[in-house]
């Protein structure tokens, strides 16, 4: 194992950023994907990016199948490379290679063949967003496959401590994705124009080449996740049933928190169809400080999970601070951001007139609670990596399920009116920020391994780049 994937000795800061970096590269790149249809479809006019809003939701929700093997791998991997067991880490890659084939394949059947149920489960009454809407969704589920995969691996590479190669494959999609979107949609030489299908074309073709590379990786000697990797090892029932037992919390996590987001939708589709393309845009700006929260998410439960594999309990405890405090200065650059420059922002996707106000809006509401969703992201991948993933699954699960009547509340019971609907959204990721730092934190002053307690790290936080061997105020 080389010093890039060895989580388990040298200077954590250095070794957190060096893993979060690629990772948050790789979820700007997944990201992007969408950002760039927003980017062209916009061009199209509003109802456009209301029915690939509408449509996303349901590629969206597919997240919860991917993350319930792409978690269950990566901690899996973690532990068992910390803890110097590579033939138990084929078998979590391998295994969880196999769920997600499994749920990849029973997903994208049920959105080819029955596309109309799920649009009109928002009950638009604008024809021209319904029909692109299912248009879009039957095309991008022939590819929703490959997307399960490229993910999986992503989360056996990380798991291992190599974030790069993910990262670099994963480009090589958004270059390509980026490069056909405008092609695809408006038309070029002897290509016709597709429209709100070319973009969805677009997505499925950068997604396969991604497919292809990733499967050349996996059979090249050299460039596999690590010697005793396979595809194809044997099935093995009670590594399935790890998988499943961390997993399942956080796909029920992302199904929920995606169910939650089609009701507000649905709420908000009775303002018509501009709040939705409104709250779609928003969704992808805000994506920026949720896709790095999750880049340190993921580097810190790799982090935490090869150093639990080798019982390196004071070190999961300075890995944590230190990531937290790196967040909490991503996550106030996020709030002044959106707070102060909101219509700059939102006018590179839509110019309209009343879709700018309003996306103007949304904006500077959800800046007040960007710090807070970067703890909270954070915070999860630190129980991830113990195998922990309750905690951050009820505490989700039980605030986004609370949006519904706050947000039912605020719009039409106050003078809020729509706007009630997203200080609903804002206000819960306050609480669950908050809420889930202090359950962490308690766990962590009761945990019997751990020699001091966190407030002294918080008081001797200008030690963070001591050697893994001192202890943080010490010696």
């Amino acid at each position: 194992m080389n010093t890039y994937d060895k989580l388990t000795e040298g200077k954590i800061l250095p070794l957190i950023i060096r893993l979060a970096i690629p990772i948050m590269g790789t979820s700007f790149i997944q990201m992007s994907y969408n950002m760039s249809d927003m980017f062209w479809i916009g061009k199209l006019g509003s109802n456009a990016v209301a029915a690939v809003g509408t449509a996303g939701f349901f590629v969206w929700l597919s997240m919860a199948f991917i993350l319930l093997c792409k978690i269950g791998a990566e901690v899996g991997v973690s532990q068992a490379i910390g803890a110097k067991k590579e033939y138990r880490a084929a078998n979590f890659a391998s295994n969880a290679f196999y769920l997600g084939v499994f749920f990849a394949l029973i997903y994208s059947f049920s959105l080819f063949f029955f596309p109309d149920f799920f649009i009109q489960f928002f009950q638009i009454h604008d024809d021209y967003v319904v029909n692109k809407g299912i248009s879009y969704l039957r095309i991008v589920s022939t590819g929703m496959i490959f997307n399960f995969i490229n993910m999986i691996f992503s989360g056996i590479y990380n798991g291992k401590g190599n974030s790069k190669t993910p990262f670099f494959i994963n480009s090589i999609g958004l270059f390509l994705n980026m490069s056909l979107d405008p092609v695809f949609i408006f038309g070029f030489g002897f290509f016709p124009k597709w429209g709100v299908e070319g973009a969805a074309l677009a997505t499925v073709f950068s997604q396969f080449l991604v497919f292809l590379i990733f499967i050349y990786f996996s059979l090249h000697r050299k460039r596999k996740p690590f010697a005793k990797f396979s595809l194809f090892k044997r099935i093995r029932l009670p590594i399935l049933l790890q998988i499943l037992k961390t997993g399942t919390p956080v796909a029920l996590q992302s199904a929920l928190f995606t169910f939650f987001a089609m009701i507000i939708a649905r709420i908000i589709s009775q303002w018509g169809p501009i709040p939705i393309a409104v709250q779609k845009v928003g969704a992808q700006i805000e994506a920026i400080s949720w896709m790095t929260a999750s880049g340190f998410s993921t580097a810190l439960g790799a982090f935490t999970g090869q150093n639990y594999g080798a019982k390196l309990w004071d070190r999961i405890q300075q890995g944590y601070f230190i990531s937290i405090s790196v967040i909490s200065i991503v996550g106030l650059l996020a709030s002044l951001t959106l707070i102060f420059f909101a219509d700059s922002i939102f006018s590179i996707f839509i110019s309209e007139g009343k879709a700018l106000a309003l996306g103007i809006e949304y904006l500077k509401i959800l800046g007040y609670s960007q710090l807070f969703m970067c703890l909270e992201i954070t915070t999860a991948g630190a129980f991830y990596g113990i195998g922990k993933s309750y905690p951050p699954a009820f505490i989700s699960i039980f605030f986004n399920g609370l949006r519904i009547p706050g947000a039912l509340l605020l719009a039409f019971h106050t003078s809020l009116g729509l706007s009630g609907v997203w200080w609903a959204i804002s206000m819960s990721s306050v609480f669950k920020g908050i809420i889930l730092v202090i359950w962490f934190l308690m766990f962590l002053h009761r945990h019997p391994d751990i020699k001091q307690s966190w407030l002294n790290h918080i008081i001797c936080m200008n030690l963070l780049f001591l050697r893994d061997k001192r202890s943080m105020c010490g010696k």
